[in-house]
């Protein structure tokens, strides 16, 4: 998913983000600079469900403008399903745990 954030608001005539900020804030978000620059840069970390209503809000948005769909860049499970790990593949002894102190592990 690509975060859109800052077309989204600039399509609305708001070129900072602390206009945004500040329009957040008058409908009870209240939103760290920090976390402020996270969701203006393009690249937030997470973001609340609950937030992201506040934020369609104060914008006139649906969820679909925020966040486009990047099909592209989604592995295909077929791909992957031919390709095993290296750990998988070779052909070693397995592992079996022990204690440090000399006590016997539970039963499995």
């Amino acid at each position: 998913m690509r975060w859109n954030l800052r077309l989204a608001a600039a399509n609305r005539g708001i070129w900072k983000a602390s206009e945004l900020q500040r329009m957040l804030a008058d409908r009870g978000l209240t939103i760290s600079a920090g976390k402020m620059s996270g969701l203006w840069s393009g690249e937030p970390a997470s973001i609340k469900l609950d937030d992201l209503d506040v934020i369609c809000a104060v914008l006139g948005c649906g969820v679909d403008e925020l966040l486009i769909p990047e099909p592209d860049k989604v592995k295909r499970t077929d791909e992957q399903a031919g390709q095993q790990p290296a750990a998988v593949s070779s052909a070693g002894p397995s592992v079996t745990p022990k204690r440090r102190d000399g006590r016997s592990l539970p039963p499995v």
